[in-house]
């Protein structure tokens, strides 16, 4: 057993004070209240659960920074994924692991204890399958084994290069399967994730562009009980092409075509009518959105207040990892509205709430429902999965309750002190226990493949 004391703690109840949280095993086995830290407790400042981050492609960190050079012609999402094709023709398994690994390293100083990797490099370089068809699915799961992140694996079926089963183009070649094989890649991919903790899997069809209806329909069986992950009205140049295959938008045509449930989470959908908006609101899926990568890429900006004011869940991901930080995240999620509607505080609805609050606790809902995981937050029965932010940094100075939500994602600078998952105290001091030889890794990795 370890018994950790905070002077203010988030509680799935609310903020409470003085609070002794005690953990056996991986879980959070007590919780008490208004008591003074006994000679055996570990002290600290300012306790928050931990949040997921629904969305990832963890080799992506690699290249960041390297695509903000303007193209040759009108440079945008598409430009960009040229880059990336580029980038990934270098990266060998060891390269794929040791860049997931400082990734997640990020994810976890800054307040993140699970992630949702959307995984599609499943091949060579050269389009063939590895003796092991989940070979980098593996690695990515070695990469969570060694820095201590939960996750939830989501491999990615990728068959075509447009609507209407368009033949792929050779920079896809490493994506690429049919049903079939994508049924043998799904049950590598489990027994790759078997002797992780608190491991799961679902599925993640790439987008309406990269598979039929045929083939979608054939693949959604193999999530079982998981979670499915879809990129869709990512851009207005995939509505145009939606429309033109199937005369109706992205959305419109996944919900009245598939059972879009609460299993579904709707990776960006940033392009929707109020009519879609309010539809998917409905059914229940969760919104994943990724504000940082958005913005880099200039997508757009999701119909945020509408999604809320049907009830619309939604959770955060980090992407394309061009920057990973949880509070950032929440904060250009409520910044871009912002700007686009001229106003304050516009993702709340009610005189007196904290933005903070709102945004923290839908992330941290929805999130964890995009992941597959129904236990969550600082509760007795749940995983031990803890933040503790430093009660001595300026930016939280004399800030209570909401305030200190409100702070850390608005104003806060590394905020974030230690981060426990599982139990496990991963992070102390904002840095992680083997930053030092992952990020050692990495710069050999990116000395030999940046050229």
């Amino acid at each position: 057993m370890t018994s950790l004391w905070f002077q203010s703690a988030l509680l799935s109840d609310g903020w409470a004070q003085n609070v002794r949280v005690t953990v056996g095993g991986a879980a959070i086995t007590r919780i008490e209240k208004d008591v003074q830290p006994a000679a055996d407790d570990a002290r600290h400042g300012l306790a928050v659960p931990g949040l997921a981050n629904l969305h990832s492609h963890a080799f992506q960190r690699g290249m960041a920074g390297l695509a903000e050079v303007r193209g040759p012609a009108h440079d945008s999402f598409w430009t960009w994924r040229d880059v990336m094709y580029r980038f990934i023709d270098r990266l060998m398994p060891d390269d794929v692991q040791a860049i997931a690994e400082l990734a997640y390293i990020e994810m976890l100083e800054t307040g993140f204890t699970r992630v949702g990797e959307f995984h599609y490099v499943h091949h060579d370089i050269d389009g063939r399958p590895y003796a092991n068809i989940a070979e980098l699915g593996a690695r990515i799961a070695a990469a969570s084994a060694e820095t201590g992140i939960a996750l939830t694996l989501l491999p990615v079926f990728y068959a075509h290069s447009n609507f209407g089963g368009k033949p792929p183009v050779p920079g896809q070649r490493r994506f690429l399967n049919d049903p079939e094989s994508f049924a043998r890649l799904m049950d590598a991919s489990r027994k790759a994730i078997a002797s992780l903790d608190n491991a799961n899997i679902g599925i993640a069809p790439h987008s309406l562009r990269a598979t039929t209806p045929e083939e979608l329909n054939a693949i959604i069986p193999l999530a079982q009980s998981g979670p499915i992950h879809i990129h869709i009205a990512e851009q207005m140049k995939e509505v145009d092409d939606c429309i033109a295959w199937s005369g109706a938008r992205p959305v419109s045509w996944l919900l009245d075509n598939v059972g879009v449930d609460s299993k579904w989470c709707l990776v960006h959908a940033t392009h929707m009518t109020a009519e879609e908006t309010a539809r998917l609101a409905r059914s229940d899926a969760v919104a994943g959105l990724c504000p940082i990568t958005e913005a880099n890429l200039g997508d757009g900006i999701f119909p945020m207040p509408d999604y809320l004011a049907d009830g619309g869940h939604f959770g955060i991901g980090s992407d394309s990892n061009v920057r990973i930080d949880a509070a950032e995240e929440l904060r250009t999620l409520e910044y871009a509205q912002r700007l686009a509607l001229r106003g304050r505080n516009v993702l709340v609805a009610e005189a007196g709430q904290s933005t903070g609050r709102a945004l923290f606790d839908g992330a941290l809902a929805g999130g964890h429902q995009a992941l597959g995981v129904p236990v969550f937050g600082l509760k007795e029965g749940a995983p031990a999965d803890l933040v503790s932010l430093d009660a001595d940094s300026p930016s939280l100075a004399g800030k209570k309750a909401d305030t200190i939500l409100d702070s850390w994602i608005f104003a806060g600078t590394d905020s974030v002190d230690c981060v426990w998952r599982g139990g496990v105290r991963l992070v102390a001091g904002g840095r992680h226990e083997k930053r030092e030889q992952i990020a050692r890794r990495y710069k050999e990795v990116l000395a030999r493949i940046v050229k």
